[in-house]
């Protein structure tokens, strides 16, 4: 094949992934629905002497984690005041495993947004919604469009780390093409 027609595939193959991911991505509904939920979401810490990547921080948490405060919700950025890396003892070369539900109140198209810094693999409702293992600045990763066809909890599952620098895990959304706005933390169980 000569350049002209890989470039040809390349253009081709990227219409159509932009194609597929045009569509919102379907959540699926956590069943059973909890009866009842403690609020914020769980979270396991692990504390490794070094941590670059997804892997490096599933392997800490497998070798020893520890309960951590849970989170009110997905909105930490780290400060002067507040330096600490989520709910965790340390600013800095942390592993977290987060697990809850999320509430959506109405079904819907909603837009989704996540920030972190650093990595993170997080799925919603059996859907990979952001994905990053690198080391960053508190930066978007990028919209998502999901459809939720009942209200209701959704699952929530995340895998973060952080190593040097400030920290940040925030997530946002907003509803039909209204403007993005932090989840309120009431909408989150564990």
């Amino acid at each position: 094949m000569n350049m002209k027609h890989l470039t040809a595939m390349a253009a081709t193959l990227a219409l159509f992934a932009g194609a597929v991911d045009a569509k919102p991505l379907k959540l699926k509904l956590a069943n059973p629905q909890p009866s009842s939920v403690s609020a914020g979401l769980a979270v396991d810490y692990a504390y490794p002497k070094d941590v670059k990547s997804l892997r490096d921080a599933y392997v800490a948490l497998g070798v020893k984690s520890e309960t951590g405060t849970p989170l009110v919700g997905l909105d930490y950025l780290s400060s002067d005041d507040e330096p600490m890396a989520l709910t965790s003892k340390k600013e800095t070369k942390v592993a977290a495993r987060i697990k809850g539900y999320i509430r959506f109140d109405a079904p819907g198209t909603y837009t989704l947004e996540t920030y972190s810094n650093d990595g993170l693999d997080l799925s919603i409702g059996g859907q990979q919604i952001a994905k990053v293992d690198a080391k960053r600045p508190c930066d978007p990763i990028g919209e998502v469009e999901v459809s939720i066809k009942t209200a209701g909890w959704y699952e929530v599952e995340a895998l973060y780390w952080q190593r040097k620098g400030g920290s940040c895990l925030i997530l946002e959304w907003s509803q039909n093409g209204a403007e993005l706005d932090v989840v309120p933390t009431e909408l989150y169980g564990h």
